[in-house]
């Protein structure tokens, strides 16, 4: 057992009989705080919860046996075992405290390996991580050029295990634990290799970025090290979205569907050949992390920051609801687009048709708008790239080659960015570099000031069918009679006389749509205008992404709602 720990502080104690249980059906622990180094070799506290009748503790380590330990507030009261050393969970219920008590757990000891040892079963792996940056962090001329090789601060992230007692000491002394390997990411390995079959303790797989935080940080910047993991915390992808948690936490079944792209494990349970819906019905709450988008392993990379898929592509993608129904949908959807844009994986309109009725196209058509491949069939076929699509030299040499990454991780400035940024907010600078003259942020507001009067004039158009032409069966109240059953989230402003005068898109509202009969009711040009314009209104760009295209949608879905 280590007993290096730390110990954590409960104020206000509950004075109830009971004692330490197991977390059996507690969700997945995930590594709680980012470490330097990675996955730490120690246990590491990461929180207290306060129970009605106790409190429950987190812990992150290496995987093996627990032992949790209480003990009063004073400083010669002893340590007292709360059970036996067979906790494996990471997290523990305990039901008796004292009025203060301090919290600790011992774990396994961290016997560190090198990568070399994992060679003998896992050479799939190895022998492309150890091509990897990864692999050179240590022996890499820039580190030891800046006298990294021998700087405590810096060893922890470039070396295996740097501080235990079986880490990294120098680069004579130990020079098979040097630079990132296997161990960084997955834990203390040398138990494991002596005992291979034994389950418990067999090294962690961490998706959570906190893995990858640990060095990719802020507080790394010696070496010019981007606040990465900050960044990412951020962003939109630093939490799943609310709705699509809501909906996995009502139905497991859910999660192939949604999680495929809001949940960080579902995703890479699909990733890497395991049914989500089957094996993480309790671990769907992990955001979108970085290895959704970089392969740690670099087995299907495509880039030196081993990214998954390219940055560029002007191809038709959209992922369907039958991709995701089960693993081998999803198999082969996946390995016959591997060289669609990376960002259109899931940034793409999920197969949104005119036809559809019982909700708005969702909120991620962003590539097939960015290459002009959805709306009406009139404006479907042939697809309509914009500027802003990036085609290659050959095509015009568009400057934004790399498409998604171009404006939303730009290295410009690259003082204040670093390499990329990983917030992914729009770069403004970047628009200079076509639109001369004028900021990026006044480009944007000019296109919206032009596109913005169409939604309103559309917006018009299908409130005054609503009120003068929809058949009486949908002319109810509460009921929008265009709208989708759940209505798609626009709300307006109206004058005395009944105009709109404005608009927004908040997502709230406070009227239904027609139900399943009344969706059959209304006529196609309605279905495709309201269509139309959803899929302008929830591409979330008002228009940036492709200007010609959405200015062809607002006047496709104004023209047919006029009819």
């Amino acid at each position: 057992m280590n007993n290096l720990i730390r110990r954590w502080l409960v104020l206000g104690g509950l004075a109830v009989t009971g004692g330490v249980l197991p977390a059996a059906a507690q969700p997945v622990q995930h590594l709680t705080t980012v470490q330097a180094g990675g996955m730490p070799g120690m246990p590491v506290m990461g929180g207290i919860s306060r129970l009605t009748n106790g409190v429950q503790l987190h812990w992150s380590g290496p995987a093996g046996y627990y032992q949790v330990f209480q003990k009063s507030n004073g400083l010669t009261a002893p340590w007292i075992a709360l059970g036996k050393a067979t906790n494996v969970a990471c997290t523990a219920t305990i039901n008796q405290l004292y009025s203060n008590a301090f919290f600790r757990v011992a774990g396994p000891a961290p016997n560190y390996a090198g990568s070399k040892l994992c060679l003998a079963c896992h050479l799939a792996v190895c022998q492309y991580e150890t091509n990897t940056a990864h692999a050179s962090a240590f022996s890499s001329p820039a580190f030891a050029a800046l006298g990294g090789q021998t700087n405590a601060s810096c060893l922890p992230c470039h070396t295996v295990g740097y501080g235990t007692a079986t880490g990294f000491v120098s680069a004579k002394a130990t020079p098979l634990l040097a630079g990132v390997q296997c161990e960084n990411c997955h834990g203390p390995a040398a138990n494991h290799a002596g005992s291979p079959d034994n389950p418990i303790i067999r090294p962690r797989v961490e998706v959570a970025a906190t893995l990858c935080g640990g060095c990719h940080r802020a507080s790394h910047t010696a070496f010019n090290n981007p606040p990465t993991y900050e960044e990412w915390s951020a962003s939109g992808h630093g939490a799943v979205v609310p709705d699509a948690l809501k909906a996995m936490t009502a139905s497991p079944a859910s999660i192939d569907n949604c999680g495929a792209c809001h949940s960080g494990s579902a995703r890479i349970a699909l990733l890497t050949g395991t049914d989500p819906a089957l094996k993480l019905t309790n671990d769907f709450n992990v955001a979108i992390g970085c290895a959704v988008c970089h392969n740690p392993h670099a087995t299907n990379s495509v880039s030196p920051v081993q990214l998954r898929n390219p940055l560029f592509s002007t191809n038709d993608f959209q992922l369907l609801s039958a991709d995701t129904a089960s693993l081998g949908a999803f198999t082969n959807k996946y390995n016959a687009n591997t060289n669609i844009n990376l960002c259109a994986q899931c940034h793409n309109a999920r197969g949104a048709a005119w036809t559809d009725t019982a909700r708005a196209p969702h909120h991620s058509g962003q590539y097939n708008i960015l290459i002009g491949s959805v709306g009406t069939p009139a404006l479907d076929y042939p697809f309509n790239p914009g500027t802003h699509a990036g085609l290659p030299a050959a095509n015009g040499g568009f400057y934004l080659t790399n498409q998604c990454v171009e404006c939303h991780m730009s290295a410009e400035p690259a003082a204040s960015q670093g390499a990329h940024n990983h917030s992914l907010a729009v770069n403004y600078n970047v628009c200079a570099n076509c639109h001369v003259g004028q900021t990026g942020q006044q480009a944007q507001a000019g296109l919206a000031t032009f596109l913005k009067p169409l939604v309103t004039e559309t917006l018009q158009s299908l409130n005054r069918w609503a009120a003068t032409r929809a058949p009486a069966a949908l002319i109810t109240n509460g009921v929008v009679a265009w709208e989708y059953t759940t209505p798609g989230g626009v709300t307006w402003q109206t004058n005395a006389t009944g105009g709109v005068t404005g608009w927004s898109l908040n997502g709230t509202v406070n009227f239904t749509g027609p139900n399943a009969a009344g969706q059959a009711l209304i006529p196609n040009n309605i279905k495709q205008a309201r269509y139309d314009l959803y899929l302008f209104l929830n591409d979330g760009s008002m228009g940036a992404h492709n200007p010609f295209y959405a200015l062809a949608l607002l006047e496709d879905a104004l023209s047919l709602a006029s009819q």
